[in-house]
Order: C-alpha cells, then structure tokens, then sequence
C-alpha cells in the first residue's frame, strides 16, 4: 500500500507542476507550495500510521505537534550581513512571521507561540524599540482582516506595563474580537519574561493562599500551569520549539512550559528560516516522536 500511494502522489506531482508552469498567473508560486507541502505531509503522516499499524484507527500519538513555539532570532544579523538598517531586518522578519503561521495553521497544528520582543529587548537603542512597538501596531491593523476571517484567536502574553497606550489599546481589540476562536491560536509574547513568568504565578499562588482559597497542601504542578500566562491555550506546554540563529539555547523564553519540549536549533536567521526549514524540523519532531515517543 506504501508503494502505492507513493506512485499516486508521484504522479500527482508530474501532472500538477507542468500546469502550473503553462498557466502563469500570479497565484502559481503559492499553489505551488501548497502542493508540495500537501504531498510531503501527506505520504508523512501515511507512513507514520503505516508504521504504528494504525490505519483507519486512532492516530499515533504525538505525530504531529499541536503547539509550535519560536524563538524570532537573527533579525538584526540578517540585516548586517546585506548592509541593510536594522528596521529592514525587522520588516523582513514579520513578513516571513506571517508565512509561516499560515502554513503551520494549514499543517493542523493549533497553537502558535512566538517570543517576539523579551523584557530584556528594552535595553536596545530607543530608535530600534520605537520601531518594534510601531510595527507591532502596524500589523496588528493590517491582519486583522485575516485573523477574523481565519477565525485565529488571537493572544498577547507578557507584562503592559511599558507598553505604549496606543498598542496597549489596539492587542485588547484584538483580543476581544478573537476570544470565540478555537481551532487557530497565535500567541504573541511581548515584553516576555520566563522567569517573570514563574514568579507571578507564585505570587498568585501565595495571594491566593493568605486569602484561604487553598490551602498550601494544595499547591501541585497543574495549579502552577494554570496560573502561568500560557494558560490562555488549550495546549499550553509546546511540543516543539524552534529557535532560529543557531543559538542553542532557549534563554528567557518558556522556562516552565518546556520542561518536555523537543528543541530544534537551526543554523539559519529567522528571515531566512522558510519553508524547506520548517518542514525538516517537523520531520525531525515526527522521527523523535516515533523513536521516543512522547516525554510526559
């Protein structure tokens, strides 16, 4: 049967991509990935179910991820190995953002997370933080259109403090208009701090226990999930999370809710993190999940 559907998808392949070449329009290209990322997902996941012997019955656990988090890494050296400003990189960077979440959504995972500007992203040049906040707004504006006709839910974690007021306004738009949504969830982690993170949910904890709502017996890990930020997703833990850059390291990001995450460390700037990179750190996740299975 694998052999089968290999020469089906095959020839799929042989028939589709000739056409697309002869009737040059300008939705080829974007056809064109589709196609690939249709026939590459779809002989994976035939195998993986080939392999665990469970075809027409119950998926192999952990297959596919359900909850992606990235790490947005290399903007700025991106734009300094091409000569470009910083801002460049930045706008190079949130148009590959938006790439790769609809093709993570069009995949069936159901949670995006992306650290997209840490507590300690504060201490960068006023100009370049200036800009960050405006672009923010700016495609918070500009996506809404597709948020609302995507039906993706959309969250901001981190702390608002020192955000500027206009932002501030524009993310509780955003989110009010989104809250029904449940198949598609993006999580945006601005002013994001993982220790900070773990800290208020302690200090809630601790609140809640002077006010008698429980009691300090009751204190276990689940309740320490549900206080943290990530507790807006129905899958709060990610299974996987990228960091591009090659930085091997998740720094700030998650400290608790990847205690059971694969970590995948590409060699690649995040705007040039595409969808042939994309797709070999699903195939690494899906070949750990089949060797390991899941951790928890």
């Amino acid at each position: 049967m694998s052999s089968l559907l290999s020469i089906f998808l095959t020839c799929l392949a042989l028939i589709l991509i000739p056409c697309l070449f002869i009737f040059r329009r300008p939705s080829v290209p974007l056809f064109l990935k589709k196609t690939i990322i249709f026939i590459k997902t779809a002989t994976s996941q035939y195998n993986d179910e080939e392999e665990s012997g469970t075809i027409g019955g119950k998926e192999k656990q952990g297959r596919m991820p359900k909850h992606v988090a990235i790490i947005l890494d290399g903007n700025r050296r991106w734009a300094n190995k091409r000569g470009l400003r910083v801002s460049e990189g930045h706008e190079a960077g949130a148009r590959r953002l938006l790439e790769h979440v609809m093709d993570c959504f069009a995949m069936g995972i159901n949670t995006i997370s992306l650290f997209a500007f840490s507590t300690e992203n504060w201490g960068r040049p006023d100009g370049e933080v200036n800009f960050l906040m405006a672009m923010f707004e700016k495609n918070f504006k500009s996506e809404m259109a597709y948020y609302d006709r995507y039906k993706v839910k959309i969250s901001v974690i981190g702390r608002r403090t020192n955000m500027p007021e206009s932002l501030l306004g524009l993310i509780q738009e955003v989110e009010e208009a989104t809250k029904s949504y449940k198949e598609k969830h993006l999580i945006m982690a601005i002013d994001y701090s993982g220790r900070f993170d773990i800290l208020q949910a302690c200090k809630s904890l601790a609140e809640k226990t002077k006010n008698g709502l429980i009691q300090v017996e009751d204190i276990d890990e689940r309740m320490i999930d549900k206080e943290l930020m990530t507790s807006c997703s129905e899958y709060p833990n990610p299974d996987l999370l990228i960091r591009t850059s090659g930085e091997q390291r998740i720094s700030n990001f998650f400290l608790w809710q990847s205690a059971y995450t694969e970590l995948y460390f590409p060699n690649v700037l995040w705007p040039d993190f595409g969808e042939a990179e994309y797709l070999k750190a699903l195939t690494w996740y899906q070949q750990r999940q089949r060797r390991f299975g899941r951790r928890v």
